[in-house]
């Protein structure tokens, strides 16, 4: 029954953190640089209402069951170290939960915070639109890597076992 709940909860979380990290991708390769080539209130209205979306999509139920499962993948990790695949579900986990999760509470969420309070058309717009393209996308950078990191150390764990 161990294994078979070990088993599962891999391939939820190597299948939930590869489209986490798909999502990321394209964010970080040609939606942040379409949205900084377009005027700034039209790239902070269309940036705002991707924001507001995305909490009411499928994405949330992905994105917070994916870190509850990967979070449980190191806690079961750290009981079956000396197992094959333990260390990468550790590792993964951690990855997942540090370097998805965390840098989007810590980061992400307050960038979006700060530009959903601007006026996309006011002066002081300018300056925050063109920090929070650069920081944003870098931290969704750590994101993406973190995210496709983790699926492969699940799918790595998965073959070992």
């Amino acid at each position: 029954m161990r294994q078979l709940l070990t088993t599962g909860l891999l391939w939820f979380s190597a299948i939930g953190c590869g489209l986490i990290a798909g999502l990321y991708f394209a964010f970080s390769t040609f939606i942040m640089t379409a949205l900084g080539r377009i005027d700034q209130a039209a790239g902070i209205a269309a940036m705002n209402s991707i924001n507001v979306e995305i909490v009411r999509s499928l994405f949330m139920p992905f994105f917070l069951g994916t870190t509850v499962s990967c979070a449980a993948l190191a806690v079961m990790g750290l009981l079956r170290l000396s197992e094959p695949g333990g260390a990468a579900m550790i590792v993964g986990g951690g990855a997942y939960v540090i370097g998805m999760f965390v840098v989007t509470v810590v980061f992400n969420v307050p960038l979006n915070n700060a530009l959903a309070a601007v006026r996309p058309s006011s002066p002081e717009a300018a300056s925050l639109w063109a920090v929070y393209l650069k920081d944003w996308t870098f931290w969704n950078h750590v994101r993406t890597v973190a995210s496709l990191g983790a699926s492969a150390l699940f799918i790595a764990a998965l073959a070992g076992s």
